[in-house]
């Protein structure tokens, strides 16, 4: 399992759109777009999938924005 930031989005852009697209790549485990925010986290089944979803979305266009995609960080403890 392989967790993406996607970053960069439209404020159109929507669970199904992010998740039909990168279902070009494997099987999409979830998608979760932060509103507001203009980032979301794609969960892709497996490390090939998400690593083939990184490199083929990187820089693409959805919605008239260009996408920042990468592999997520863990998130850090706030303390």
């Amino acid at each position: 399992m392989k967790n993406i930031y996607v970053g960069n989005l439209s404020s159109r852009t929507t669970d199904d759109t992010l998740r039909t697209a990168f279902a070009s790549f494997g099987n999409v485990n979830a998608v979760s777009i932060i509103t507001g925010r203009g980032f979301a986290f794609v969960e892709m089944a497996s490390d090939t999938e998400g690593q083939a979803a990184i490199d083929g979305m990187k820089g693409k266009t959805i919605d008239g924005n260009a996408l920042t995609v990468n592999e997520a960080r863990p998130k850090r403890d706030r303390h």
